[in-house]
């Protein structure tokens, strides 16, 4: 067997040697461009790091962009069609139907809880038949492409623990959220733009506040951070270059700077300063990437039209929702959006009315924009709040006005494009309080958003102090019904 193997060498001639060292080369220049850290050689590193920036299996979308409506919309208001409310209103929410489920501090010392129907009138749109209503005729508009999760629930009955919840799939504190560990296990596809933004607007309503803590990297490195934006007319502070000084004086600078924080690294051995490295590199690339990105003035009219005036005021929903999709387009993992004012525990016909005219439009706006760009299917859209809102009236009801309070039982979600079937999910009782068909648990919302990104949640990990953590956690499990 020896000589076997011996004259097979001997009867290779340059050209078979130099075909398949091109093979092996081919495949060694391919890894460090999906992996740049493959060949570096680090010991210390940790073993959960070695996938990072690979899918586990072919993704349904690419990018994500989360519309998160701060504050809580009502369900059954622009939803979730109840007519049983409307027939019985004003009459006692049935103690059957409520059981022994908590209630807020708000409405925990109620004697009375009187039913109430919603002041709008609803209609069926799309082939789906979906409920939608009258608050909201754009979205209605393009129901036969959305997907309206209508049975998502939430243990969370506050609002900073149900939005911590949402965002970081905890209720407590210092863990990673969505946006950071997607970075941390897709990388970004743009070198010259962060793989996370952040953007912030507040609407006409009661607005609940939203904190860093939401977009944070938790325990990965600060790298995955989420990079917020400014609602000014400069989207990105502090990116410009010092008066005086030109793109070549910069780069000197910076080269001059990591020479000195790279002998810190070697002298010390804190991964953060490598991670200042970075993010002074990445602040230089964009640079130049984001001028043109925050320009809307280059949108042609009929995409001014299509999101309407306000996408020309900065800061505002519809400019951000913009701002959105030109990121997204340009290579930004996820995108990242809170539009706070949904928290209308009184006065909700008023309150309600304002937010929905807000996000109506520039919301079913983007689905249409994405859609003519033939990104819709690899982009997947997400419109929701925190959790739900009651059934039965906050305060004094009156025909013409009510409140409704916090609800994490039964609420109403929605995605589109990212390769998610459109249509109807899930069902609740007829006076939609609690779930009789398919539930969708937070952690089973996280587990199908990263499954349609290509990631097997319960392989996403890192290890810290001792204990591997995830999105997810210990629960959660991919709702197929609504992937296409």
């Amino acid at each position: 067997m020896e000589k076997d193997i011996f004259e097979f060498g001997l009867n290779q001639n340059r050209r078979h040697f130099l075909s398949k060292l091109s093979l092996g080369l081919g495949s060694v220049a391919l890894g460090s461009l999906l992996m740049p850290d493959l060949f570096k050689g680090d010991p210390e590193a940790d073993a959960d790091a070695a996938l990072a920036g690979l899918a586990h299996f072919a993704p349904k979308a690419k990018r994500i962009i989360y519309l998160f409506q701060n504050g809580a919309p009502s369900q059954l208001d622009l939803f979730d069609y109840k007519p049983m409310l409307n027939k019985m209103q004003g009459e006692e929410l049935p103690p059957s139907i409520r059981g022994e489920q908590r209630l807020t501090g708000m409405t925990s010392g109620q004697s009375s809880f009187p039913l109430a129907g919603s002041y709008f009138k609803f209609k069926q749109h799309g082939q789906s038949g979906m409920w939608v209503s009258e608050l909201l005729p754009n979205i209605a508009n393009v129901a036969d492409d959305i997907c309206f999760i209508k049975t998502i629930h939430t243990e969370a009955i506050n609002h900073d623990p149900a939005l911590t919840f949402f965002q970081t799939g905890a209720q407590v504190g210092n863990r990673p959220s969505m946006g950071a560990w997607l970075s941390y296990g897709l990388g970004s596809e743009n070198k010259n733009l962060p793989a996370y933004c952040v953007l912030l607007s507040r609407g006409k309503g009661n607005g609940q506040g939203v904190y860093s803590k939401l977009w944070t990297n938790g325990f990965l490195d600060s790298v995955h951070q989420g990079v917020q934006f400014s609602s000014g007319e400069n989207p990105v502070l502090y990116l410009n270059n010092p008066d005086g000084m030109d793109m070549a004086e910069r780069r000197k600078m910076l080269d001059k700077l990591a020479e000195l924080n790279q002998g810190t690294y070697d002298e010390f051995g804190d991964p953060e300063i490598n991670t200042k490295i970075q993010q002074y590199e990445m602040a230089y690339r964009m640079q130049t990437a984001m001028p043109e990105i925050t320009d809307v003035s280059r949108e042609p009219e009929s995409t001014i039209k299509l999101y309407g005036p306000e996408c020309l005021v900065p800061g505002t929903y519809a400019a951000n929702v913009l701002l959105a999709r030109k990121l997204s387009e340009k290579g930004v993992r996820f995108v990242q959006l809170y539009h706070q004012g949904w928290d209308a525990h009184g006065n909700l016909p008023r309150e309600i009315l304002g937010q929905a005219r807000d996000v109506d439009q520039s919301s079913a706006a983007l689905i249409t924009d994405l859609k003519q760009r033939g990104l819709l299917d690899e982009t997947l859209v997400i419109w929701g709040g925190e959790f739900g809102r009651t059934n039965y009236c906050q305060g004094k009801l009156a025909p013409d006005n009510y409140g409704r309070d916090h609800h994490p039982r039964a609420f109403t979600v929605w995605m589109a494009g990212g390769g998610v079937k459109p249509g109807v999910y899930g069902e609740t009782d007829e006076f939609g309080y609690n779930i009789v068909k398919d539930p969708v648990h937070v952690n089973d919302f996280h587990a199908t958003i990263l499954h349609q990104m290509g990631i097997d949640h319960e392989k996403l990990t890192y290890k810290h102090l001792g204990r591997r953590y995830r999105l997810t956690d210990v629960a959660g499990k991919v709702v197929k019904g609504i992937i296409a």
